[in-house]
């Protein structure tokens, strides 16, 4: 981190933003409590696709991070995102900043330098689209690097967790009925909105058990689906969502301690524990298929490396045998949205309108109540031609 020098009051200059400073470790929890034109101010290194899809969909007005946006370990989707978008992204503030910004206070972003109450505070790393290019393309070329992690990392978790994938060892009994439906896992993943607004169709017909992983079950009820079940280790699900009446399961470490446990006692819901090295989306199939599910409709999960990788943890090495395990019965309905869009132009929908007076004209003249009521539409036509040329 670099701080200035300088001790002097600076004016902010154009296309340069203010903004109320939100301050948290955890960009997850922070979008909550994030408006519009605030000021994010995380501590996030190699900032994923979803968690700037969520500060993007709020609209902060800049992002200030205490770490590298982008490490180099892995091509991280994220920082790409807040640029496009037009977000001011400032890096590797360091952890002062924390210190020195206080939460509810109106910061400034100066080119690459903070400003409280006109004072610098923390100089860092001022992000555009040329330096996330440049590097993003050095980060692709340490890719071997994490392939052959996350390979290590596969096996460590088969061996940790063999007795849950072979044999269902561990899985919570749930009162959820399961057996026989089919079972939607929604996640707050990529393009989740879309895919879930295209099921709608699907949702209506088979009536599938609903389960949100985490701020999974916010998006079923913003779709208008209450969720029948919430898997995950609350975090990032809201307090009204985790109230309604769904079935709470918590997921916990392989030592059997649940910190999200105690938010949702203090809520006054009750709730199983579900042990597991595991992520939580994992966990969700690993229960749906352990319970008999017919078939499991995946919506925002990881579907490949790229996405296993953007996330920037190991374990997300259980998703890749997670999927083996529930093999033929998973349908992941990411990008569905992609491929199936209704859309209907003007000029189109004429022609359907025509194609369909012609339908009824061709049945009518066919047809021998067709051709009586043909002749006393003519007659009367010819009645009423005769008597104005009577008038004229």
């Amino acid at each position: 981190m670099r701080l200035p020098t300088l001790r002097r009051t600076r004016s902010v200059e154009p296309g340069d933003v203010s903004g109320t400073a939100r301050l948290d470790r955890r960009t997850k929890r922070l979008v909550g409590r994030l408006r519009p034109g605030d000021i994010a101010v995380i501590d996030h290194v190699d900032i994923d696709r979803v968690a700037a899809d969520s500060l993007v969909g709020v609209g902060v007005a800049a992002v200030l991070n205490a770490k590298p946006s982008i490490s180099g370990r892995y091509p991280n989707l994220g920082p790409e995102v807040l640029v496009k978008a037009g977000i001011v992204l400032v890096d590797d503030l360091g952890e002062e900043v924390f210190e020195r910004l206080r939460e509810g206070a109106v910061v400034s972003v100066d080119g690459e330098t903070v400003l409280l109450d006109g004072e610098p505070v923390a100089s860092g790393v001022r992000q555009d689209s040329d330096t996330v290019a440049a590097a993003m393309a050095d980060a692709r070329e340490g890719l071997s690097v994490q392939l052959e992690a996350f390979a290590a990392n596969t096996m460590d978790y088969l061996k940790q967790e063999r007795d849950l994938l072979l044999d269902g060892v561990g899985v919570p009994e749930v009162q959820t009925r399961i057996a026989g439906r089919h079972a939607l896992i929604v996640v707050r993943g990529y393009d989740y909105k879309a895919d879930l607004d295209v099921l709608r169709p699907y949702i209506r017909e088979f009536k599938p058990v609903l389960i949100g992983v985490d701020g999974g079950a916010d998006a079923l009820v913003e779709s208008g689906y209450p969720p029948d079940m919430i898997i995950g280790d609350m975090d990032s699900v809201t307090d009204d969502v985790l109230r309604c009446g769904a079935e709470v399961v918590v997921h916990a470490y392989p030592d059997g301690r649940a910190p999200g446990l105690d938010r949702v006692h203090q809520l006054g819901v009750e709730a199983l524990t579900f042990p597991a090295a595991a992520t939580s989306e994992d966990l969700a199939m690993l229960l749906a298929d352990d319970k008999g599910a017919s078939l499991i409709v995946a919506v925002g999960t990881h579907a490949n490396l790229v996405e296993f990788l953007d996330k920037g943890r190991g374990g997300m090495a259980s998703t890749f045998l997670t999927r083996l395990k529930v093999g033929g019965k998973l349908v992941d309905a990411k990008g569905v949205s992609r491929l199936y869009r209704q859309s209907l132009s003007g000029s189109s929908l004429l022609l359907l309108v025509l194609a369909a007076v012609a339908a009824m004209a061709s049945a009518v003249a066919v047809s021998t109540v067709g051709r009586a009521y043909l002749a006393v539409v003519s007659e009367w036509w010819d009645n009423l031609v005769f008597q104005l040329g009577q008038l004229f």
